[in-house]
């Protein structure tokens, strides 16, 4: 989008989230495309619901997670506010415990934009196949808060996450590769038959020892705090020295009360101008 131009945000939809089967795998789209699919509870909502129907289906042996347009997801979207229902709605760190702990593996095709909320959840799948045009990061700091879900640390090493997490910068799809972000770089046009490529190898293989290795993985690191990790803001000790409170509930809100929301809007919108 140019400077200054205005886009009309598209009210929630039932095709927020696209479901798919085809053979024995299922692609789930996030389908807000105007916003670069932006996370908000719409999505949340139906990303849930899509990855059950995954898990219940026992035709469906592995799973592609994916964006419509030009990103797989720019983040979480401060700008839509909370359901108008009653109606539960899971938050980011449910979704991303959900692939956890699916029995099924999960593959992320991401292309264009993946940071913050995004690039977190991208790297929570159980594998990560980027597009030459891939755009990551963990962009939170810029803007005075952590990363929601601190997933990071996990996917690469010591100096690697504080590099990511400490400089707020964009990386390229191959810099994502170094850093241990993504297992594979292919072409932007080569990207979705890449990732249904390696779902129908894991389809072909036998169902009780892929699920046996996903279990076998994801349990190793638990061991190593791996959930815990991931809601610092639940740790009390943590959350004493950062003067927050244990639990805290979206400390970019408070972010936002302090800054307004026009300013954090367009200081983030800069990053997604075409250049």
């Amino acid at each position: 989008m140019s400077s200054g131009q205005q886009i009309e945000i598209p009210p929630p939809s039932p095709d927020d989230v696209l479901y798919e089967k085809r053979e024995n795998y299922a692609v789930i789209t996030m389908n807000r495309p105007v916003v670069l699919n932006a996370l908000n509870w719409s999505i949340n909502r139906r990303l849930w619901w899509a990855l059950e129907q995954a898990e219940a289906d026992d035709d469906v042996r592995a799973v592609i997670l994916t964006g419509a347009g030009r990103a797989f997801s720019a983040g979480g979207d401060l700008q839509s506010g909370r359901a108008p229902d009653n109606e539960p709605t899971p938050g980011g760190m449910q979704i991303n415990l959900k692939i956890w702990n699916m029995p099924k593996p999960v593959i992320a095709a991401v292309h264009g934009y993946a940071v913050g909320q995004g690039c977190e959840l991208a790297g929570t799948c159980d594998m990560t196949i980027a597009a030459d045009d891939a755009v990551m990061g963990e962009i939170q700091i810029r803007h005075g808060f952590g990363p929601p879900i601190l997933i990071t640390p996990f996917l690469t090493g010591l100096k690697q996450a504080k590099e990511l997490l400490l400089l707020g910068e964009r990386i390229n799809a191959q810099e994502a590769l170094r850093l241990g972000l993504v297992n594979k770089v292919v072409p932007a046009n080569e990207l979705m038959a890449t990732a249904e490529d390696w779902a129908k190898k894991i389809a072909a293989l036998p169902l009780k020892a892929v699920r046996q290795n996903k279990l076998l993985v994801n349990r190793v690191y638990e061991i190593a705090g791996f959930r815990e990790a991931l809601d610092y803001r639940a740790d009390a000790t943590l959350a004493e020295r950062l003067g927050t409170r244990a639990a805290e509930p979206d400390p970019h809100l408070k972010v936002l009360r302090e800054q307004g929301w026009e300013a954090f809007r367009k200081s983030r919108d800069v990053m997604y101008r075409d250049e």
